[in-house]
């Protein structure tokens, strides 16, 4: 989804979604890989349709081990929730239904906790449910999750109970991120909070422009050591002090050129991955950058990419780019390994890795896995027939994808 920047007269911006369909146009079509499957694409004389799933025969056994539904989730006003996984637990938020914990194992619940306010315009002053847009973030003990109007609450992990709350200018529609004794909150305007893990307290704030036009979504900070890097809508990377939110350092990843702000858009919606002293970075743009952390120096720039999360293997980055096509980079200079162009126009989720496979969501609740080696299919399933907008989140040979319907499901590979 693209929204738009509109500034008020009081300065403040706001969001103004547009329709999917905008950037149909933009996106260009890509044929199947011919002699890799046991399946044709379907030729309908309709460019912009997403692409029939070609068939194959499965080289690993995919089992789904549990499914669950968190609450109404959140449909289509693009969020991309996903859970968060700490400590053998799986935690997920809902637009309605509060955060629930569950066993990583089972699927089990261990607690629900429902957030709720004093409804301003009710004369009896009944307690209202705060729609939670973000994900939960997890780590530390703690839980926090962030709400449509701004909210930022704390849960103890182990019990669910509330331990404080606090408030951001805007929405959080970003998983904050729990480290170094804080917890780091990115709103949609631009700005990063810093707030003591303990108390609540806000330590500092720090804010980035955002572009007229942009995709709707934001990257969660990553933490290294004593910085914050955040990945912007402008399609830079900043390096923060974590003390102070001082701003050690701005990369470019994707260029923000072209005639129109359509052209122009070069979000970073995945959060930037920390690896020792590299940090990687993807964009909208089509392009991912290996970027020296200490010092902000670019080591090398692919000209592949995508807006949502990258997936890590060992000697490999996975990346979906918008028009759908998959690709393995390599590490350590970033060159094409391999392109997957079977899945176009499926609107896929940013990439994950689960063993020996990279894995990709779809619009439709499909999860396909390819092979790390070349890129292959190996497996696919279907979580349900609602879209998957979030990247697929593993964790000790778990995969879990969340639907935009709230619905949880967990996959395990033999």
């Amino acid at each position: 989804m693209i929204q738009a920047q509109k500034r008020s007269h009081g300065g403040a911006f706001v969001r103004v979604a547009a329709t999917a369909a905008l950037f149909a146009f933009a996106l260009s079509g890509c044929s199947t890989v011919k002699g890799w499957f046991g399946g044709k694409k379907k030729d309908d004389g309709k460019p912009n349709e997403p692409t029939e799933l070609v068939d194959f025969t499965a080289s690993v056994k995919v089992d789904k081990i549990w499914s669950v539904n968190a609450g109404k989730g959140e449909d289509y006003i693009g969020v991309r929730q996903s859970p968060a996984v700490a400590d053998g637990r799986v935690y997920a938020a809902a637009i309605k239904g509060g955060v629930h914990a569950y066993d990583l194992q089972t699927g089990k619940e261990v607690w629900h906790f429902v957030p709720t306010r004093k409804d301003k315009k009710d004369r009896e002053k009944k307690d209202k449910e705060i729609r939670l847009s973000g994900g939960p973030g997890a780590g530390d003990g703690l839980v926090v999750v962030g709400g449509l109007d701004g909210e930022v609450i704390a849960l103890d992990a182990a019990t669910g109970t509330q331990k404080w709350t606090a408030s951001v200018p805007n929405e959080v529609i970003a998983a904050p991120t729990i480290g170094l004794g804080m917890v780091f909150v990115r709103s949609n305007d631009g700005r990063v909070t810093a707030f003591d893990a303990a108390s609540g307290e806000r330590r500092w704030f720090w804010n980035r422009d955002v572009p007229i036009l942009s995709l709707r979504g934001n990257s969660s900070p990553t933490l290294g050591p004593g910085y914050v890097f955040v990945g912007n809508d402008d399609g830079t990377v900043s390096a923060l002090a974590a003390s102070d939110g001082r701003s050690t350092w701005d990369v470019p990843v994707g260029q923000p050129d072209g005639r129109s702000e359509l052209d122009r858009m070069a979000d970073i919606d995945g959060a930037p991955v920390l690896e020792g002293s590299v940090l990687y970075a993807t964009s909208f743009k089509k392009q991912t950058v290996a970027i020296d952390a200490p010092s902000g120096r670019p080591m090398w720039v692919s000209e592949h990419g995508g807006a949502g999360r990258l997936g890590v293997a060992s000697d490999k980055l996975i990346v979906a780019d918008p028009a759908g096509t998959v690709f393995g980079l390599d590490k350590t200079s970033g060159a094409a390994l391999w392109s997957q162009p079977s899945l176009a126009r499926r609107d896929l989720t940013g990439a994950a890795v689960q063993g020996d496979y990279a894995l990709v969501g779809d619009f439709d609740g499909y999860v396909h896995w390819m092979k790390l080696s070349t890129g292959e299919f190996a497996a696919r399933a279907r979580a349900g027939r609602k879209p998957l907008k979030a990247a697929p989140v593993v964790v000790d040979g778990i995969a879990i994808v969340q639907s935009i319907k709230g619905e949880l499901t967990a996959f395990k590979l033999q």
